[in-house]
């Protein structure tokens, strides 16, 4: 045998071993894969929320890593707002004449350490998930001292009644609205109910609420905050009463905010679906018009609403910050409002990460809805 055939038999030789060495490492991955395709098989559903999850969890940590480092990126720290404050009560204590130095290098230094302000964003943020993910904590607010975990279950709650409470009435007069105006499609009325949904629909929201409330300063006929000035334990049905009264002027701004764009979906999807061959085969068939409009044609509306649903509520509870600070509302956007002015990082991250898992587990919910209104749509069927 030649020296080049022996040289052949030893590369080949070669080549079967590097292959049994990469098929006995990645032999466990190929079992792994093995089992997610027999899961999603068996339980495609479950796979598929199992899968979303995931996907919102990985989310959620790039978006607190990224909030991190736009707080590295922001100009000053919490430290260098205290100072200020310091600063500042010392001047209006003293007439203003004087101003000392209320801390200095060596204590700014060691309030940053205290406060593990000196290191990294990236080792905050993994230090911080630690203390999450591990002892269950959220830290405490750099400004008020008060648990971060307090303050927002203190706020969500009135965030989430009234952002739900809106999204129940744009949802219920959207479908009435727009199954209507799709029957009177080219009418004045519909040509009318077009114009004003979509003035309402490009209005500016911060105008409309300003607007609101200096009607409701000028007239006396509603209170210019949105929220009562006596707690619920004191006397829950007066609350209540009190609650629906002070809240009705941001309820109607945000409905009217929401409803315009909705409303025309709705419309312009029942008018698609009228126009559709099967909707044809109905009328031949002798079906009376309101059952091919509410039980087969209003059916199929359900679908993009389902889907953009999340995205209203996500728009709905980015829209309540300006309503909460504009009308004094007690709500998470007016506390994550405060919280980005004094810079204070605990509080910042956990509402951000609070808000956005909300949204993204309403994107998850309406995908399961989607799945079970559509009989068509089935997950981790593989074509």
């Amino acid at each position: 045998m030649s020296n080049e055939q022996l040289g052949c038999t030893e590369d080949a030789h070669m080549e079967v071993g590097k292959s049994k060495l990469t098929a006995r490492i990645f032999r466990p991955f190929y079992g792994l894969k093995i089992l997610v395709r027999t899961w999603r098989s068996k339980f495609p559903l479950a796979s598929f929320i199992t899968s979303r999850i995931m996907t919102m969890l990985v989310i959620l940590f790039i978006l607190g890593w990224a909030l991190f480092a736009l707080m590295a990126l922001a100009p000053g720290d919490i430290v260098d707002q205290m100072m200020q404050q310091q600063l500042m009560s010392q001047t209006e204590s003293k007439g203003g004449s004087e101003r000392d130095n209320v801390f200095s290098e060596e204590q700014l230094a060691k309030m940053r350490a205290e406060m593990g302000l000196d290191k990294p964003f990236t080792v905050q943020y993994f230090r911080w998930l630690e203390r999450v993910i591990v002892h269950h904590d959220l830290g405490v607010s750099l400004i008020s001292k008060a648990p971060v975990s307090f303050l927002i279950k203190s706020r969500i709650v009135n965030s989430l009644v009234l952002n739900l409470i809106s999204l129940v009435f744009i949802t219920i007069f959207s479908f009435l609205l727009g199954v209507y105006f799709s029957s009177k499609a080219g009418t004045r009325t519909d040509l009318a109910a077009t114009f004003f949904a979509l003035f309402f629909h490009a209005f500016p929201g911060i105008l409309l609420l300003i607007l609101l409330q200096l009607f409701a300063s000028v007239s006396g006929l509603f209170p210019v905050t949105a929220y009562p000035d006596f707690p619920i334990g004191e006397a829950p049905v007066k609350f209540v009463f009190s609650y629906t009264y002070h809240i009705f002027l941001p309820l109607f701004a945000s409905f009217l905010g929401g409803i315009g764009g909705t409303m025309r979906m709705i419309r312009s999807t029942m008018l698609d679906q009228m126009g559709m061959p099967y909707i044809m085969a109905l009328r031949a068939r002798g079906i009376s018009e309101r059952r091919v409009y509410l039980n087969h044609a209003f059916r199929n509306t359900l679908n993009p609403y389902i889907t953009g649903s999340a995205n209203l509520l996500a728009s709905l509870f980015s829209g309540s910050l300006v309503l909460e600070i504009i009308f004094s509302y007690p709500g998470i956007g007016r506390l994550m409002y405060d919280a980005v002015m004094q810079q204070d990082v605990n509080l910042v991250l956990a509402n951000n990460m609070f808000i956005s898992a909300l949204v993204l587990l309403g994107m998850t919910i309406s995908d399961i809805l989607l799945a079970i209104v559509d009989p068509r749509i089935r997950y981790g069927k593989e074509g």
